[in-house]
């Protein structure tokens, strides 16, 4: 369809004005009858400068798609657009470190103007192939099934893959409970924390939590909450990693990156795709997703001696992770964690489906011998004991073969110890947290399967630490 040309507006264009043609949503579609503008360009409402606009793509030899982030009540057809060549930056540098703002680095915690020396574009650059390099150093959470089965090293990426209400934003701020505020940052290590299409609420918690626990000076926090349009939901992911890259880069520190929710990243994009007419592709998501999904992720990588290790949350609609919103990032993720809503319901804390959470990291180079021997064998067990406990359903334990009773009654113990106190869940379950070392864990699963605790009943090791608490408790008990 052919756009009515500028002089219909009634004034002529400048040679870096451009005028409205189309509001759709939060798409608003711009002509330039000379030096069109580029990709990523800000542009700004002559009438009324608060009102800013990203281009995004052509959708004509002279008109451009583009991204309105504020209201677009006070646009109309033939308003003058101004070009401003540069695209959306943001603060950056130790000025952030300790509050809370929004894509432009606007803060959203009273606390006043951030300080900065610099800022910078949102969308970094990408670093080389010979500037990246790999850790060899497991991050430890102290949480036992992730320890255990998705073992995450310093400089990767871990994503929390569940659905509403089975506790991924819970596992996430335990992971920055015992990373930040147990660790205190490592000395070295800084945090940024990416808000993304999630509830201001949670939000607004997990800043109060942080300044309880006197680390908030150490953590960056990036909102685009669920309330927002899709413009800035789509963006707050970019702000907030060119700020890690900064840390990273300039400053020379680890940066712990964390995201909630990396799902309604992949929304907003699909939301703004409709709205320029994108032909979708497969689930009715857009073409491109798979590139933006890239477009994040390759720039969370670690350079020549730092890092920047990633922990995702990722809603999964309807329960279904074949969903391809959920698919699409899978390929950049060295560890998954998958929570089962069968999980939940049976009260077990985390939510974590065992056999199918796993990681590229279970080599013995980077876990050792020991725990890369454990995983496959508790996988194993715990495989076998799904069709037991079919039959235990229909017939009883009774009828079990001795062997099988004995493996049926190990997977019970195993699924149980990886049950887990929080510590972020005090004060709804009444039970003090608990941070249980990587190594205990694989002494106490080889245990599990050798044997060593078949005369402790199963119930025993529902929400307990370590195993030794419960050799501890029956030499007490004699």
């Amino acid at each position: 369809m052919r756009h009515s040309p500028a002089w219909l507006y009634g004034v002529k264009m400048d040679k870096d004005h451009g005028r409205v043609i189309r509001v759709t949503g939060q798409i608003v579609e711009v002509e330039f009858a000379e030096n069109p503008p580029d990709l990523h360009d800000l542009l700004i409402l002559e009438d009324d400068k608060t009102t800013k606009m990203e281009v995004m793509r052509s959708s004509g030899p002279s008109t451009f798609y583009s991204l309105c982030f504020s209201e677009t009540t006070r646009i109309y057809r033939g308003a003058r657009v101004i070009n401003t060549k540069e695209s959306v930056t943001v603060p950056v540098g130790e000025g952030v470190l300790g509050r809370v703002m929004d894509i432009f680095g606007e803060p959203l915690d009273g606390l006043g103007e951030i300080k900065h020396q610099e800022r910078r574009t949102i969308y970094g650059n990408y670093p080389s192939y010979t500037d990246i390099s790999t850790h060899q150093e497991i991050l430890e959470t102290g949480i036992k099934a992730i320890d255990f089965f998705s073992p995450i090293v310093r400089g990767g990426k871990i994503g929390l893959f569940g659905g509403s209400g089975v506790g991924k934003t819970l596992l996430l701020t335990e992971i920055i409970h015992n990373v930040i505020i147990l660790k205190k940052g490592g000395g070295k290590d800084v945090s940024v924390f990416a808000g993304v299409g999630e509830r201001t609420r949670e939000g607004q918690e997990l800043h109060q939590t942080l300044k309880e626990q006197k680390v908030l000076p150490l953590v960056s926090l990036v909102f685009g909450p669920m309330g927002e349009n899709p413009a800035v939901r789509f963006l707050t992911a970019f702000t907030a990693t060119a700020v890690a890259e900064y840390f990273r880069d300039v400053l020379r520190k680890d940066v712990l990156f964390f995201i909630d929710n990396v799902f309604r990243f992949a929304q907003a994009g699909n939301e703004l795709a409709v709205l320029m007419n994108t032909i979708p592709s497969e689930d009715g998501y857009q073409a491109t997703l798979a590139s933006e999904m890239a477009a994040f992720h390759e720039r969370l990588v670690s350079s020549q001696g730092n890092s920047i290790s990633t922990i995702e949350a990722i809603y999964v609609p309807n329960d279904d992770i074949l969903d391809q919103g959920v698919q699409a990032i899978f390929p950049f993720l060295d560890s998954t964690v998958i929570l089962s809503r069968a999980v939940y319901q049976e009260g077990h804390l985390p939510a974590i489906d065992l056999i199918s959470s796993t990681s590229a990291n279970l080599n013995p180079e980077l876990v050792g011998e020991l725990h890369n021997e454990a995983v496959p064998h508790a996988q194993n067990l715990l495989k076998e004991a799904v069709e037991l406990e079919r039959i235990v359903s229909l017939v009883g334990e009774a009828e079990l073969s001795p062997e099988d009773k004995l493996k049926y009654k190990r997977s019970l113990k195993l699924k149980n110890y990886m049950t887990q106190s929080f510590h972020v869940a005090e004060s709804q379950t009444g039970r003090p947290g608990v941070y249980v070392p990587r190594l205990t864990v694989v002494s106490d699963v080889n245990d599990i399967i050798k044997g060593r605790y078949d005369d402790i009943s199963e119930d025993k090791f529902l929400f307990i630490g370590g195993a030794k608490e419960l050799l501890n408790g029956q030499q007490k008990a004699k």
